[in-house]
């Protein structure tokens, strides 16, 4: 695998991905894409370029750990979309986060804030 370890269970497997792998589930999970639609938001996100090399071996790493899906919209075009696994899997790593942040009432309402300013 090409920036994360191998996983072998279902059960945390954000916790063995890279920050950029978390980052392409995050992205995924608004909507399905092709490649250089994801790469255009991780640029945007990262303010730089980010690298075919880099993205492609870790969409592949993604698929093969069930996270996210890959079909073919022509020859040359993948789209690349959230599996369920994947969706649980950002689920895990918000409620850990969450867990860690939250520590008292106002950090909670910063959340609900939060939350209510994208719904």
């Amino acid at each position: 695998m090409s920036e994360a370890q191998t996983v072998t269970d279902t059960e945390g497997v954000v916790r063995d991905l890279t920050a950029f792998q978390q980052n392409i589930l995050v992205i995924l999970a608004e909507e399905p894409m092709y490649g250089l639609a994801i790469k255009r938001e991780l640029e945007t996100y990262y303010g730089t370029e980010v690298n075919h090399g880099r993205l492609y071996p870790n969409l592949d790493d993604l698929v093969e750990m069930g996270l996210v899906e890959k079909s073919e919209l022509d020859k040359r075009t993948n789209q690349y979309e959230l599996t369920e696994q994947g969706h649980d899997a950002l689920l895990d790593q918000f409620d850990w986060m969450f867990a860690k942040f939250v520590t008292g009432d106002e950090r909670a309402a910063e959340l609900t804030d939060l939350v209510e300013a994208y719904r």
